[in-house]
């Protein structure tokens, strides 16, 4: 059995999640071309939701609450990570008026 990969950094304790994923062969494999189109979001999300139907129904109730909480949280951080990189990667301007 392969040794459980920690979920967070055990020094800073910041989330491993997002270096685990730019290391799959889907990720790697869509971004190639410097682009990410609609069909390879569709197969990701094929992969996503074949991997959710295969893990929930092994969770019991409790583990399963923790699990969706998790992965909401998990969502929101990408999403506000993703906002706020775009928004620093936005050039300063100055309007002269």
């Amino acid at each position: 059995m392969a040794k459980r990969k920690s979920w967070l950094d055990d020094k800073t304790q910041e989330p491993l999640i997002d270096q685990y994923a730019q290391k799959l062969s889907s990720f790697i494999d869509a971004l190639a071309d410097g682009r990410v189109d609609a069909a390879e979001v569709e197969r990701q999300e094929e992969r996503l939701v074949s991997l959710m139907k295969e893990v929930e129904p092994s969770l019991d109730d409790a583990t399963h609450e923790k699990v969706t909480q998790l992965m909401c949280e998990l969502s929101a951080y990408n999403l506000m990570q993703f906002l706020h990189s775009l928004h620093e990667a936005r050039p300063a301007t100055k309007l002269d008026l």
